[in-house]
């Protein structure tokens, strides 16, 4: 095998981190000067990052997994118990409180004037305040007028706390709001009445307002209003709503599904068309309540001076309503780089004493300042101050500004494990005085080199560029061109989608590659053929997902981002999980299938964004594997057709429905399969696209035996097309959904991920930073798709990784040795499966046997993983707790003898620490 690494000057410093019993370097080098000559690539080209890795702190601030560099403008608070996921700041101004997620508390207070989190409430043993789960809305607390109660949404109503002189809650009291049918309340934000005897609350989940009793929590009214009402602010005697979803569907408009309500949704894109503003009019309760059309997904609300400004998430803008006529009178763009039109993701926004508007940029980590004087009156922009990762809410404080930060510094929790998880999920708060224009234009460029904004990111083919000299195009093809539209010598792509591993966890025993072989759980007599493709094709061992489950992952995979509504639905899980069957969880500009097929390019689904699924009976697990060999065999067609369809028609109609989607009691040899039948008949489309599942583990086999059997499924995958007359022109691309089921000790986001190519530049090593989003955009140059917003149109495609000389050598794929029947509690009728031969040098497979001492406590174990949605038409990918999951997967993997890094002990379920996130976190 080649390794290419770039060697340093002697006398240069090099930073040292501890890895596995040895000192390596922590930044090192990829690709020789000499070999990006070689593809017609520049070094500064390769990426912003170089080979630099997550966590590291540059002159250009911290890396984070989501192609930026953190380095706010003024103080920072970190937080570490989970994701902030809104905000608010007491009457007087002296404390903050946020409601949390992902870190086992529901509630944080904040002493602004020490700086230091002073209280946390939750459900969890180490809170200062006990209760009754860690469900939070995705807007609010709300504290009232005389800072006296602080109101926090839940799933089915609020609880509301009295506040002390001190700033510190107690006495909690539920106020519920019953469910209606299957549509909870899912609870939004709140405002009080001027005298504080009212609280006005959004009911997301059932699109509609009601006012209770602040005293009682008796609903005294309620009002309908608009889809997913989310916001809600106070101006005089009319209570302005922010309907996310926008006003209810009309007869015969194309509509998608978003919690049990069909909303008006484009077909293609299957994003929402609407966005309204309800009004009510609170002095007279049967009124009928109005509706002001504003930009897409309202989210964030502001009430001042005459004015109501509203973040337009969607569509990137903020729209001024002026509170005398209800009128939309002026909307301020948000997008700030002229390269992109969407994905900034305005989400909060607040007004300064001396009449400056701010507003919170999520996607970019940035707050975009402009002077406003009237509601009329047309804002000037000043420039970006940068903030932490993922800003979410604003405000001002006697003379400062202070802001939350959703994600903080990343996963970068300080633990006692062995390694890092993405759910070390940290918050932050970050706070400053307005400084002068001349430093905030300063900082703007400091934003922009942050998230690698540069002229001329997108550059798209021309008529010039394109035409013809003497019947020849003047452009000639290359793999990865430089202009969007150029010919590229590849034509067929592949995007495999498989689930949940780290780097560590697969390919840390790799010694020429940044591993830590003590976390690896997968190791090469487990997955032979991933081993054998990084040999051939190259090891990438400084790639990273982004985020941390598959509603996250899914759509970072798809829409190269995120989008702000299921970024803020973390403790509201219960509205959508994998958002395929929620518009709301759509962006307007699309789906890297819809840019394909704009750009005349076909596509073909198999798995990737499915939400149904339908099996006939007898269609267990053994059955579905005797089925596959018997298909590899003899050509048959299966005994048992599956059926898998997606709610949005311009994916469903693309869709193979016979490949299943996430189930845990399908094998991934028989999904080979069926892909197989349908490759030999109809060929590859320009772009296909997989979800190959068993690697997530919890089905009837053991952990090793599924991740064995999608290893197995890949490997035979690339063996068939690298055999196949399309191997000349195809790329194929192995990537995790999310790394979350793991440890690994540089970052809990680094992922194995494989490029498979002629063109693939052949038993290299590249340690360069890359990510999912860099992949996506490698894949968009590729097959001439246009960036889908600011992430990707940012994002420097994967040049590097690519040679113009092409290697036709094929793969062939290995034979598993891990029986793919271990662990099984009923044999197959077809057998069980005989391995190969392990390798004597690699580690050896974890026996599925449980030790005699053992079997009480995985018995435990065996009851827990039974009530997590795995299997089934049903199954809900990471619906189990990933404390408990990951502790699961680690004592099977080391025969139950081992205790999780970190720890001293092996748990039961109810014991393992920091299984903090209730089932709705992944509740589909």
């Amino acid at each position: 095998m080649q390794v290419t690494r770039r060697r340093r000057a002697k006398k240069k410093p090099v930073l040292l981190a501890r890895r596995a019993g040895r000192r390596v370097p922590l930044v090192t080098a990829g690709i020789t000067a000499a070999a990006l000559a070689a593809t017609g690539t520049a070094f500064a080209q390769t990426h912003q990052f170089g080979t630099q890795q997550v966590g590291q702190v540059t002159h250009k601030g911290q890396v984070i997994s989501s192609d930026q560099y953190i380095a706010p403008y003024g103080k920072r608070l970190v937080m570490d118990n989970g994701k902030i996921m809104s905000s608010t700041v007491s009457p007087d101004g002296t404390h903050l409180a946020a409601s949390v997620t992902d870190g086992g508390m529901a509630l944080s207070i904040v002493d602004l004037k020490t700086w230091k989190t002073q209280q946390l409430v939750g459900d969890s043993a180490s809170a200062d305040l006990r209760i009754s789960g860690n469900d939070v809305g995705q807007e609010g607390p709300t504290y009232s007028p005389d800072g006296k109660h602080l109101w926090l949404g839940r799933t089915d109503g609020y609880t509301r706390f009295t506040v002390g002189a001190d700033g510190s809650v107690s006495d909690p009291v539920d106020i519920p709001i019953p469910a209606d049918g299957a549509k909870h309340a899912l609870a939004a934000a709140a405002v009080f009445s001027a005298d504080g005897s009212t609280v006005y609350a959004a009911v997301n989940g059932q699109n509609r307002v009601v006012a209770i009793n602040a005293a009682t929590g008796a609903v005294q009214h309620s009002w309908a209003v608009g889809n997913a009402p989310r916001g809600v602010v106070l101006a005089g005697h009319k209570l302005y709503v922010s309907d996310e979803g926008g006003r209810p569907a009309r007869p015969g408009e194309s509509t998608i599904n978003s919690y049990h309500t069909q909303v008006p949704a484009n077909p293609v894109t299957g994003a929402t068309t609407t966005g309204t503003v309800s009004v009510i009019d609170v002095r007279k309760p049967s009124a009928a309540v109005k509706s002001i059309d504003v930009g897409l997904h309202p989210t964030a609300l502001y009430a001042k001076r005459g004015a109501v400004f509203v973040t337009d998430t969607a569509t990137n803008d903020v729209s001024v309503i002026k509170t005398a006529n209800d009128k939309v009178v002026q909307t301020i763009s948000t997008t700030p780089w002229p390269e992109a039109s969407v994905g900034y993701e305005p989400d909060a926004v607040t007004l300064t004493g001396d009449g400056h508007l701010l507003v919170t940029l999520g996607r970019a980590n940035a707050v975009a300042v402009y002077r406003y004087k009237s509601p009329q009156e047309p804002v000037s922009y000043v420039g970006l101050l940068p903030t932490d990762y993922f800003p979410a809410e604003i405000a001002t404080v006697g003379g400062q500004v202070v802001v939350s930060n959703t994600r903080g510094i990343d996963a970068r929790r300080p633990t006692t494990k062995g390694g890092h998880a993405t759910h070390d999920t940290t918050a932050s708060l970050t706070r400053f005085t307005l400084p002068s224009d001349k430093t905030i234009k300063a900082e703007t460029r400091k934003v922009f080199q942050q998230n690698g904004w540069t002229k001329d990111s997108v550059k798209l083919a021309t008529s010039k560029s394109d035409s013809k000299s003497k019947g020849r195009n003047r452009t000639k093809p290359v793999p990865v061109p430089a202009r969007i539209g150029d010919p590229s010598t590849i034509k067929h792509v592949f995007l495999i989608v498989k689930e949940n591993r780290t780097y560590d966890q697969v390919l840390g025993d790799i010694p020429k590659g940044n591993g830590d072989a003590s976390l690896t759980q997968f190791g090469e007599n487990v997955t032979p053929n991933q081993h054998a493709l990084a040999n051939q094709f190259g090891l990438y061992d400084n790639t990273y997902d982004i985020g941390t489950n598959s509603a996250e992952g899914h759509n970072w995979l798809m829409q190269a981002d995120n989008p702000e509504y299921t970024e803020s639905s973390a403790g509201e899980y219960l509205r959508s999980y994998d958002t395929e069957d929620d518009a709301l969880g759509h962006q307007k500009s699309g789906f890297l299938w819809t840019g394909a097929q704009a750009a005349g390019k076909s596509v073909r689904d198999f798995g990737e964004f499915q939400q149904f699924l339908t099996k006939p009976a007898g269609a267990s697990w053994q059955n579905l594997y005797c089925d596959a060999k018997n298909m590899q065999a003899t050509g048959d067609s299966t005994a048992y057709p599956l059926m898998s369809s997606s709610p949005i028609p311009s994916l469903n109609d693309v869709s193979v429905h016979g490949f299943p989607k996430f189930d845990t009691s399908v094998p991934d040899v028989y999904r080979e399969q069926i892909w197989k039948q349908d490759f030999e008949k109809n060929g590859p489309a320009n772009l296909n696209m997989f979800w190959l599942s068993s690697d997530h583990t919890g089905g009837p086999a053991s952990p090793a035996a599924q991740v064995a059997d999608n290893d197995l499924a890949v490997g035979k995958m690339v063996d068939e097309i690298s055999h196949s007359k399309y191997w000349k022109d195809s790329a194929i691309f192995v990537v995790e959904d999310d790394s979350q089921a793991g440890l690994d000790h540089v970052d809990g986001h680094r992922a194995p991920v494989q490029i498979i190519s002629p063109y693939a530049r052949h038993g290299v090593v590249d340690d360069h930073y890359y990510s999912q989003i860099t992949m996506i955009r490698t894949i968009e140059q590729i097959l001439g798709i246009h960036p889908m917003n600011q992430k990707d149109s940012a994002a420097t495609p994967m040049t590097g990784a690519f040679t113009r000389k092409p290697n036709y050598k094929p793969f062939s794929a290995l034979a598993n040795r891990t029986s793919l029947t271990d662990g099984l509690a009923t044999a197959p009728s077809c057998g069980v499966d005989t391995p190969a031969p392990q390798d004597p040098k690699a580690a050896a497979v974890p026996s599925a046997k449980v030790p005699a001492d053992m079997k009480p406590l995985a018995k435990k174990w065996d009851t827990w993983k039974s009530h997590q949605r795995l299997t089934g038409p049903n199954a809900v990918a990471d619906y189990a707790d990933p404390e408990q999951m990951n502790h699961l997967t680690w004592y099977e993997t080391h025969n139950w003898k081992k205790p999780y890094p970190g720890e001293k002990k092996i748990f039961s379920p109810s014991d393992v620490p920091g299984a903090y996130i209730p089932s709705s976190d992944s509740d589909g």
